[in-house]
């Protein structure tokens, strides 16, 4: 199948850089996605075989990328985008394939 499973519109201004483009073709990414009720959009992105996890957001300009692999950042984030941060990271940790 060539057509994308989904695809998501960019809220924010030019200022913030180009939103990534973001490819779960590995089995090992994990990807999430949340907007909030102001539009304000998050992508987080995990490597499971790495572990590492890394959280961009149009508000911080979309080329920053922020290390949250340890579940903490000094980002403003609010009640449901902690929330939100929280079930990515758990949701991505590494599956075990061996049964």
């Amino acid at each position: 199948m060539s057509a994308p499973l989904l695809q998501i519109r960019n809220r924010h201004t030019p200022a913030s850089g180009d939103p990534p483009i973001v490819d779960a073709d590995s089995d090992n990414k994990y990807i999430g996605y949340f907007e909030n009720q102001y539009g304000e959009q998050w992508i987080f992105t995990r490597d499971r075989e790495t572990g590492v996890a890394i959280l961009r957001g149009g508000d911080i300009g979309w080329n920053e990328q922020v290390d949250v692999t340890d579940g903490n950042t000094e980002l403003v984030l609010s009640t449901e985008e902690r929330h939100w941060l929280q079930a990515c990271l758990l949701a991505s940790q590494r599956r075990n394939l061996e049964g």
